[in-house]
């Protein structure tokens, strides 16, 4: 079971890691692992995201509110339609479909399979080079408002839904996708950000019915640690923005590359299990 003290751990690491390119998974289960706790599991994981999720609810609160409202308009408004909220509320539907579909059909491997820790460690070192070619390579030009499509936004959508492996990192797979597709670093990390909340406030709320039955951590140390997230993540994404307006991944690429060859190491020499 989850103690007070490991909730306030996993609640600030959730935050520090959620909106960075490093997994943030992948980080409570080897955190987990190293210190000797329990795998606080899938559905702890699921509902404590729903604190960085409400982070970004605020953090762009105006982008949202105008997208929703404007979506919702158009529906009755045809002059609305090609207005680039209401297209991009279309656009954040359609990529979240393949997230919710896998989500549903893969939810046994999810729990069990793909937590594995030499998964873990592995996802992390192949998505590094993956996201260092697309750095490397991207234009760097294309922007949201005029660019984005619905090819776009289901591509954007796979690579999100690649994230239900720990180590993979929801954002990573996202801004890696509109980097191969050209966009501009801080647009690929936005819509990143923006595609995540529904897929990740559904999910939190479908795991809410887990919380303390079961070995599901109990409901006390669950919300505390979902506060904790809440705050660290509104830092980090505003942190975030400003660090790749100016700078590469090179250094989360090398951080995950560091991580998943240790934690496998860690694995093979029987320091910590592969399975919680």
């Amino acid at each position: 079971m989850i103690g007070w003290f490991e909730a306030v751990v996993l609640g600030l690491v959730q935050g520090l890691t959620e909106f960075l390119p490093i997994s943030s998974s992948a980080h409570i289960r080897v955190v987990s692992a190293f210190a000797g706790w329990q795998d606080p599991g899938a559905a702890f994981t699921a509902v404590i995201q729903i604190g960085t999720e409400l982070a970004v609810l605020i953090y762009f609160r105006k982008e949202i509110w105008e997208i929703i409202s404007t979506w919702t308009r158009s529906l009755f408004n045809k002059d609305l339609r090609g207005h680039w909220a209401a297209r991009m509320g279309w656009y954040i539907i359609v990529g979240s479909l393949p997230i919710v579909v896998l989500g549903v059909a893969l939810k046994d491997q999810i729990e069990t399979v793909f937590r594995d820790l030499r998964l873990v460690g592995t996802t992390l070192i192949v998505f590094a080079v993956i996201l260092w070619f697309a750095d490397r390579t991207a234009r760097n030009k294309l922007s949201l408002e005029k660019h984005l499509s619905f090819t776009h936004a289901i591509v954007y959508g796979f690579a999100q839904a690649l994230a239900l492996i720990p180590g993979v990192s929801r954002s990573g797979g996202t801004t890696t996708a509109g980097l191969l597709l050209d966009y501009r670093r801080e647009d690929a990390a936005k819509y990143s950000f923006l595609l995540a909340i529904p897929a990740v406030l559904g999910s939190g709320v479908y795991e809410l019915r887990e919380i303390g039955e079961g070995p599901a951590p109990a409901w006390g140390p669950t919300i505390l640690a979902t506060i904790i997230s809440f705050v660290v993540g509104y830092l980090a994404v505003a942190w975030f923005l400003r660090y790749i307006s100016t700078h590469r991944f090179t250094g989360f690429v090398i951080y995950r590359i560091v991580l998943g060859f240790f934690v496998i190491l860690a694995v093979t020499a029987g320091w910590i299990p592969a399975q919680g």
